[in-house]
């Protein structure tokens, strides 16, 4: 295993300093070759900010109770107080870079770079820039010549200012990556619409968050996963209305819905009438 790191004046206790919009508190790397395993977990978190770059291998991260992989390129944030877990492994040859922050305007400078205070991994590019960066702020926090936490906050800016363009980039591996992902869910939930679909469990098993889940699923597909879901089951639904004799409870179980009289709210509040009202007027 390979380790380098520095601390702002040689200190490895968390430093909580708002005197200025940004102070970088230390920096390092690690890169795993034959150590089996290097696991960090951190209950009660800590007072400062942390982004981690996995710049190669996998990196394995519990967030918001779920257990995700992060492969070359994403970046991981955590916040003050949040629970920090995860785990490298050197059969997966990890390398990552991490730097702790803090600040008096941490928060709005991380929007203004395109890091909204609900995000926890993000796609930053699998550059090679990154690494020089990450070195730059390490080189610096050893030696602390002269200005070195100005130049400090200028490396991080730069690294964010990556990241903000990367994020703006419509061709971009992340939005590429991201976009694929949301129309196999969207391909998955056509085809097992009238299943008893969790999507917690959907965003689960493909080492999602949910709230990324949602949110670039919307962003992508312009509605919701259970909205989406829910407007499969009334499509057919009206079809079967329209072109079968099946009655209200056949074919509210034939599109997902145990509960007829729950099926019939749903489809009134959709199509501002009930089932029975809908196929009379098509019959008429």
């Amino acid at each position: 295993m390979y380790t380098n790191s520095a601390y702002i004046h040689n200190s490895l206790l968390d430093i909580v300093d708002k005197s200025k919009p940004i102070i970088i508190t230390s920096c390092g790397t690690y890169k795993l070759y034959t150590q089996k395993e290097f696991t960090t977990y951190r209950p009660k978190g800590r007072k400062d900010y942390q982004l981690i770059y996995v710049a190669a291998g996998k990196a394995h991260f519990e967030i918001d109770g779920k257990d995700m992989i992060v492969c070359p390129g994403n970046m991981v944030i955590y916040r003050p107080r949040q629970m920090q877990r995860y785990v490298y492994y050197g059969d997966e040859h990890t390398e990552v870079f991490w730097v702790h922050f803090t600040g008096g305007e941490v928060k709005q400078i991380l929007r203004r770079y395109g890091i909204d205070d609900d995000v926890n991994i993000f796609y930053g590019g699998d550059h090679a820039e990154y690494r020089i960066l990450f070195k730059q702020m390490i080189q610096e926090l050893q030696l602390c010549r002269d200005d070195y936490e100005e130049m400090l906050e200028y490396i991080f800016r730069q690294i964010l200012i990556s990241v903000h363009r990367q994020q703006g980039h419509d061709d971009s591996k992340t939005v590429s990556a991201m976009a694929e992902e949301m129309d196999r869910a969207a391909a998955y939930f056509s085809e097992h619409y009238n299943e008893g679909i969790l999507v917690e469990d959907y965003a689960s098993m493909h080492n999602m968050s949910v709230s990324w889940f949602i949110r670039n699923f919307r962003q992508r597909i312009g509605t919701t996963p259970t909205q989406y879901i829910m407007s499969k089951r009334i499509a057919n639904a009206q079809m079967l209305l329209e072109s079968s004799d099946y009655n209200m409870t056949e074919i509210a179980k034939i599109v997902g819905y145990d509960n007829p009289l729950y099926f019939s709210r749903v489809f009134k509040k959709e199509k501002g009438m009930s089932p029975m009202e809908y196929r009379k007027s098509i019959r008429r």
